[in-house]
């Protein structure tokens, strides 16, 4: 069997002008699961990240503390949805500025709303719900091929695509949208920054072995947005 484990990106700086920075904390994040690997011997034969800046920045804080070489994949197909164009769109927003204005708590209840919108099918997005999921299944059925018997693929993403493969393979025989979308909300909201989530691939297909470890992590440095 090959193992796939699935890192999300440290704290990204919210409220800052640029969201997708890590913030200190998440530079640090990167860095001690670097490390953690490092200590565990996990020497990856594929790497792949998402296209976005805090993507990259977690990979290269972890790198730097795991001694990693190699080639890195980059592939966009691992971004994470476009939360602030779906906040955004919610009906009780006048504008982005204002949403920007709340606190980690009122922002991250309006983000409950608007995402329950959007998974809904209700509003007009760029990327729809459906289309996100589309999207996610296929960057995972590319990593699976390259993670064959005895090999360790990582990839460094975000955590509502960590979400929508927990939800998938959670109960693989579930089809029903809704409930796929209803299980991705609950793991989307507990993921941890710079988590890790391990799915073995085998002759079976893909299993979630495990989902948001974080022991690298404790005090300050552990942080869910």
């Amino acid at each position: 069997m090959g193992v796939v484990l699935l890192v999300r990106h440290g704290q990204a700086s919210f409220g800052a002008d640029d969201y997708d920075v890590l913030s200190p904390v998440g530079w640090q994040q990167g860095r001690l699961l670097g490390q953690w690997m490092a200590e565990r011997r996990v020497v990856p034969t594929t790497i792949v990240r998402g296209g976005m800046r805090r993507h990259r920045e977690t990979l290269e804080a972890m790198t730097g503390a795991a001694g990693w070489r190699g080639d890195v994949v980059v592939d966009e197909a691992w971004d994470e949805f476009d939360h602030l164009g779906i906040v955004a769109s919610h009906p009780e927003v006048t504008s982005l500025t204002d949403a920007g204005g709340l606190d980690r708590k009122a922002f991250q209840r309006l983000f409950e709303q608007a995402t329950a919108r959007w998974t809904a099918g209700h509003g007009d997005y760029d990327e729809p719900w459906d289309g996100f999921v589309a999207r996610v299944r296929a960057a995972f059925a590319r990593v699976a091929e390259r993670a064959g018997s005895g090999r360790t693929a990582v990839v460094v993403t975000s955590g509502g695509v960590i979400g929508v493969l927990a939800a998938a393979l959670a109960d693989p025989d579930d089809d029903d949208p809704v409930a796929l979308a209803r299980r991705w909300a609950r793991f989307n909201a507990v993921t941890v920054n710079s988590s890790v989530t391990r799915v073995v691939v085998g002759s079976t297909g893909a299993r979630l072995l495990t989902f948001n470890e974080h022991p690298h992590l404790e005090g300050d440095h552990l942080t869910y947005r």
